[in-house]
């Protein structure tokens, strides 16, 4: 796929941002309705998306699941480093520095990944990313709530996660593909995948309308949250692709894999900041202005990856 096609590709995702802006202008969207919208998408929708990813008319290759739990938990591991060490350099205020080592270091791969992976590389190619996410999912309840907490966090994991919607439909899709079960029935199949696609317009029609309610200094940012996009975006992705490219992985996973890195920053981040009462205007800014820029670096990586 060209930098054309992709880049169409984000301008479709773009103008269904758009929609869901103009949607919540016009208060046909925003507070209570994207609330529920987003529960809807992160527990129902979004899992049947992963689940449909194993139900496809290609079979998703059973042993490749071990490779991709490896190249994801040596992934995170990979940017546990880099977070830890990067905000060091452009970011002198430790109280906030632990914000930028979240923004670093976690992408919005539910709302966003899996989405665009989906349009970019295909439906099958979920199932993939949602394999390679379950590493992100353990790092982020242990080592992200720690970065927003900042000096007086501790390291420490709510096990309910390994049990939420989206991971119990990644259990499902392995167990497909690992049982090799391909005879489903398609009044099983075919309304799990029609559900499923609800979550790629429903998904960015949340995004243009968050970003309706937006005050404008949130949006613009700083500096540091340019250097932060910036190596989020583009360095960091493509150094990991480079990286596991030169190691010998499997293209495909690596391709996937590292989009998903280059996805905006994570949701995450701001409900974390939310729930643990911490001010949330750095990370905010990082998760509006990153999600912007996405638009046109995503193209650029995936393009760049593509000529490696």
């Amino acid at each position: 796929m060209g930098f054309t096609d992709i880049l169409t590709q984000m301008i479709t995702l773009v103008v269904i941002v758009i929609a869901g802006f103009v949607a919540s202008k016009f208060r046909l969207m925003g507070a209570d309705f994207d609330k529920h919208l987003s529960s809807f998408i992160i527990k129902f929708t979004c899992p049947c998306l992963i689940a449909a990813s194993a139900m496809g008319d290609v079979m998703p290759q059973r042993d490749m699941i071990l490779t991709l739990l490896g190249v994801g938990f040596a992934t995170y591991a990979f940017l546990l480093v880099i977070a830890s060490a990067l905000p060091l350099l452009f970011v002198k205020d430790k109280q906030i520095r632990g914000f930028y080592s979240f923004m670093l270091m976690f992408s919005n791969v539910g709302f966003m990944g899996y989405p665009i992976v989906a349009s970019i590389y295909g439906q099958e190619s979920v199932f993939y990313a949602s394999i390679l996410n379950i590493p992100n999912t353990v790092f982020v309840f242990i080592f992200g709530v720690y970065f927003i907490m900042g000096d007086g966090g501790k390291i420490k994991f709510d096990w309910s996660v390994l049990y939420c919607p989206a991971m119990v439909a990644c259990y499902i899709a392995i167990a497909i593909v690992a049982f090799n079960i391909s005879d489903i029935p398609s009044y099983i199949s075919t309304p799990t995948k029609l559900i499923g696609s609800i979550t790629v317009p429903g998904s960015m029609m949340l995004i243009g309308s968050s970003m309706a309610h937006m005050k404008r200094r949130l949006i613009l940012g700083s500096a540091r949250t340019y250097i932060m996009t910036f190596l989020h975006l583009i360095v960091t992705p493509l150094a990991l692709f480079m990286l596991w490219n030169l190691i010998g992985i499997n293209r495909q996973i690596n391709l996937i894999n590292a989009l998903l890195i280059a996805m905006p920053v994570a949701s995450f981040g701001t409900m974390f900041c939310l729930s643990f009462g911490k001010d949330e205007t750095h990370v905010v800014q990082g998760t509006v202005v990153s999600t912007a820029l996405s638009i046109i670096s995503i193209p650029v990586v995936v393009t760049i990856m593509s000529m490696l």
